[in-house]
């Protein structure tokens, strides 16, 4: 008896290893993934403030002869102070002042187009 209590715990050992060895089943499996990502323009405005339209939709220029090759160029602007407007209506405002329309700070063009 004294010999089978000692080849006992000598069987744990082993049957531990063993089990550690073996490869085990991953607990799931992705079989599918779809990913969804938000994305939005870094802008302070959403609407061009002069024409009142969206920013990438056209001005009330471009609305009114879209047959005209400018109507294609319809492209946002950018200022320095991270306000935005359609390209034709800030050129417009421009004539007459040379500040941004909403904080009256000197009009500095950052990025044009998209």
């Amino acid at each position: 008896m004294a010999e089978a209590a000692a080849s006992a715990p000598a069987a744990a050992p082993v049957e531990a290893a063993a089990s550690a060895e073996a490869p085990s089943e991953p607990r799931f499996q992705v079989k599918k993934w779809n990913a969804v990502a938000m994305w939005a323009w870094d802008i302070d405005v959403d609407n061009c403030a002069i024409c009142r339209n969206h920013i990438m939709d056209l001005c009330i220029e471009c609305q009114a002869d879209q047959s005209s090759a400018q109507a294609e160029e319809c492209k946002a602007a950018w200022g320095t102070c991270n306000h935005a407007f359609h390209f034709h209506c800030i050129s417009r405002w421009l004539n007459t002042r040379k500040v941004c329309p909403l904080d009256n700070r000197e009009w500095e063009f950052q990025k044009y187009g998209m």
